[in-house]
């Protein structure tokens, strides 16, 4: 909060697993639905997550839905938040926090993001 009362805006990126579990209805995605629907926050999402999340329709559903439901996901995804592209300078820094840190893709670019993004991260419990 602010001198005034007021919150201050903030940068929020919401990651793959909290858009699947939004895409889903879940009680999970409930959280996500708030900021990426509600929220006066800047949502941000790496090109990165939408892959991942476009991904997740296809594994998980049958043909031939599985590929509309991706193009869905990607559509909202594209216009309920910013895509954070991620460049090369990006893609190694990830990888070293990658290999520091242990993580899987989405996780490294979140890692990286959230470097130059002051804010909150939505993301697994």
């Amino acid at each position: 909060m602010n001198l005034r009362g007021m919150r201050k805006k903030m940068t929020v990126l919401i990651d793959s697993w909290a858009w699947i579990e939004y895409f889903k209805g879940s009680a999970a995605g409930e959280k996500a639905k708030e900021i990426i629907e509600n929220s006066e926050d800047k949502v941000i999402v790496s090109a990165v997550n939408i892959a991942e999340v476009y991904n997740s329709f296809l594994r998980d559903y049958s043909p031939p839905g599985n590929k509309r439901y991706a193009e869905a996901s990607r559509k909202a995804m594209k216009q309920r938040s910013y895509v954070y592209e991620v460049d090369e300078e990006i893609a190694v820094d990830s990888a070293k926090i990658k290999h520091e840190k242990k993580w899987g893709l989405g996780e490294r670019q979140k890692g990286k993001v959230q470097r130059f993004s002051p804010g909150t991260h939505i993301s697994e419990p």
